[in-house]
C-alpha cells in the first residue's frame, strides 16, 4: 500500500496510517520511493514505555564525514549507518503460539521477494533467507516459535526506542458509474503523469522519485487536490468508480487502498496505482496547531466529524492537503503491499526500507497492547520515516477501523533477521 498509498508495491504515498492525520509527509514534489503518505496522531501515552534492553555489542562503527554506501544510501541515512547492537534472546521476549503462527503465514508469502531483491538498509543479502525460506513451507503453524528461534536473531537499530501508528482496509459507498448518489471521482493513473527516478541523477537522491506533468519542454508540478476537484482531470476518461461521500473518500486516499460497497452488494476492491506528487499535509496537525479541535477529535474519526460540521462540508481543509492518489481495481488477492505480496490483518506492518528489510519479522513491545507483538515488514508508506517507526495493519471492518484510527504507541523495537544476516553484522572487527 506504500502506505499511504501504493498497497501494492509502490503504492500509497499519501495514504497513511490510519489516524494519518498529525505527522506530514515528504516534500512537495520529491517523494520518497513508494508509499502512503501515513500519519498519525500522537498523543502522550499514558502507560509506562518499556525501556530498550542495554545494547549487547557495540554498535556499528559510523563514519564522521557522508559519503555514499556500497547501496547509493547516503551514510547515517539507513540501519547500518545508524548502528545496530544484539538484541534478547528470542525465547525471553514473549513470543505467543498465537502472534508465531500468524507472523509465520505471512512470512511465507514474502520469500519469493526477499530471496530476491535488494536491501537498502544495508542489514541482509538475498542468500541470508534461503535456509528459512526453504524451510517455512513445511514448517507447522503450531510450532511456530521454534521457527523463529530455529532460523533468526534479533538485533536492535539505534537506541531501539519505536513509534506504532494504524492503517486498515476502509469501506465506502460507492457505484461503478456516475449517479445522482455517487458524484465523488475515482480516478486512474493520467496518462500526463511523470515519473522521474532522481536516484539516477545523484546517488544521494537513491529512492526519491518526482512527479509532475510536461508543459512545453519543462516540468512542472502536477494538479494539485484544488484542481482536480475543480475538474482539471475531468472529460478525460479516467474515473475507474465514483464514491458517495468525499470525506470517507478522502481518507480512503491516506489508506491507499479499500472497497467499494455497491447498492447491489457487490464490492469493487480499489488499490494504490500512483500519487501526483504534491506535498502530503496532515489535516490533524494543521487543524491542532490551529486550535479548532475539541477534546477527543485529533483520531480519525472526530476530524470527520469536524469536517462534516463545516459549512462546505469540510471541502476547503480538505484541499489542503494537495496530495491525491490515484486507483486501479484489484482483482486478485490483496491488498497489496510494496513487498509486492498481500498484507494481512493484525500480521503486517509498514516500515521505512531503508531501517527495516522489507520481508522481515518485527517484534514490538508497545504500551499499546494491541500493537504489541510479532509483524512482518511487508509495506511502506509516505509518513513511516526512520528507524523504528512501524504502521500496523488491521485489515478491513469496524474493529479494524476503531483500532487503527486511534492507534498510537511508543516502546521498543527488536528485528528479527536471519542467523546469517547477524553472524555477519556482529562479527568481531
Amino acid at each position: 500500500m506504500k502506505r499511504i498509498g501504493r498497497l501494492s508495491g509502490a503504492a500509497r504515498l499519501a495514504v497513511g496510517g490510519a489516524v494519518a492525520f498529525t505527522l506530514s509527509a515528504c516534500g512537495a514534489t520529491i517523494i520518497p520511493d513508494g508509499g502512503r503518505a501515513t500519519a498519525a496522531t500522537v498523543p502522550t501515552p499514558s502507560a509506562p514505555v518499556p525501556t530498550p534492553a542495554p545494547a549487547a555489542t557495540v554498535p556499528v562503527p559510523v563514519p564522521t564525514v557522508p559519503t555514499p554506501t556500497a547501496t547509493g544510501v547516503p551514510v547515517g541515512a539507513n540501519a547500518i549507518a545508524t548502528g545496530i547492537a544484539a538484541g534478547s534472546d528470542l525465547s525471553t521476549i514473549g513470543l505467543t503460539p498465537e502472534m508465531a503462527s500468524r507472523a509465520l503465514a505471512a512470512f511465507r508469502i514474502s520469500c519469493n521477494s526477499v530471496t530476491r531483491r535488494s536491501d537498502s538498509s544495508g542489514l541482509t543479502l538475498p542468500g541470508d533467507w534461503a535456509n528459512a525460506c526453504a524451510a517455512a513451507p513445511g514448517w507447522t503453524d503450531s510450532d511456530a516459535i521454534r521457527f523463529f528461534a530455529t532460523h533468526f536473531r534479533t538485533v536492535q537499530v539505534g537506541d531501539g526506542r519505536g513509534l506504532a501508528t494504524g492503517y486498515y482496509e476502509p469501506e465506502i459507498v460507492g457505484c461503478r458509474t456516475r449517479t445522482p448518489q455517487c458524484q465523488v471521482p475515482v480516478y486512474g493513473v493520467p496518462s500526463d503523469l511523470v515519473e522521474v527516478d532522481l536516484g539516477q541523477f545523484s546517488a544521494e537522491l537513491a529512492g526519491k522519485r518526482l512527479r509532475g506533468r510536461i508543459d512545453g519542454s519543462r516540468l512542472i508540478p502536477y494538479h494539485d487536490r484544488t484542481a482536480i476537484d475543480g475538474g482539471a482531470l475531468a472529460n478525460r476518461n479516467l474515473e475507474i468508480a465514483w464514491a458517495a461521500d468525499p470525506v470517507e473518500f478522502f481518507f480512503l486516499q491516506i489508506q491507499g487502498s479499500g472497497r467499494l460497497r455497491m447498492a447491489d452488494g457487490s464490492v469493487m476492491r480499489i488499490g494504490y496505482a500512483g500519487q501526483n506528487g504534491r506535498e502530503y499535509v496532515g489535516i490533524g496537525r494543521l487543524l491542532r496547531d490551529r486550535g479548532v479541535l475539541q477534546p477527543g477529535e485529533a483520531s480519525m474519526q472526530g476530524l470527520m466529524s469536524y469536517l462534516r460540521r463545516q459549512p462546505d462540508g469540510g471541502a476547503s481543509v480538505m484541499r489542503e492537503n494537495g496530495s491525491w492518489i490515484f486507483f486501479r481495481e484489484l482483482t486478485g488477492a490483496g491488498p497489496l503491499g510494496s513487498l509486492g505480496v498481500p498484507v494481512t490483518g493484525r500480521a503486517s506492518v509498514a516500515a521505512d526500507p531503508l531501517f527495516v528489510p522489507l520481508g522481515a519479522p518485527v517484534f514490538l513491545m508497545m504500551d499499546r497492547p494491541e500493537a504489541s507483538g510479532l509483524w512482518i515488514a511487508q509495506d511502506t508508506g509516505g509518513a513511516i520515516r526512520g528507524a523504528n517507526r512501524f504502521d500496523t495493519f488491521w485489515g478491513a471492518g469496524e474493529e479494524a477501523r476503531t483500532i487503527a484510527g486511534g492507534m498510537s504507541a511508543r516502546g521498543t523495537a527488536l528485528l528479527l533477521l536471519p542467523t546469517a544476516s547477524v553472524e555477519r553484522l556482529l562479527a568481531p572487527r
